[in-house]
């Protein structure tokens, strides 16, 4: 009995993985690469899937910072909206 393809390939190497991290960690480019790696089709399927993984943390960490920023930012301005006279503005 022949074995299917996809339990003959080879793992990924150790290099490979310190090369795709040492990619990643780089600002724009990494996210770029990220990018390929998750949606081509001749990536590896275990690289694929940690690219993916890698920008859904990306994403979710981007969204709290940015709802950090708003609680942050509406404090300021209610903070600062209390000392405005605003009768002026009439």
């Amino acid at each position: 009995m022949e074995m299917p393809p996809e339990f003959k390939k080879q793992p990924t190497s150790l290099g490979e993985w310190v090369i795709a991290v040492l990619i990643k960690r780089l600002p724009l480019i990494g996210l770029v690469m990220l990018i390929i790696w998750a949606t081509d089709k001749s990536t590896d399927p275990d690289k694929a899937n940690w690219a993916k993984a890698e920008l859904i943390v990306k994403l979710i960490i981007f969204a709290a910072v940015m709802i950090f920023i708003a609680i942050i930012g509406f404090g300021f301005f209610t903070n600062f909206a209390n000392d405005i006279d605003w009768s002026e503005f009439d």
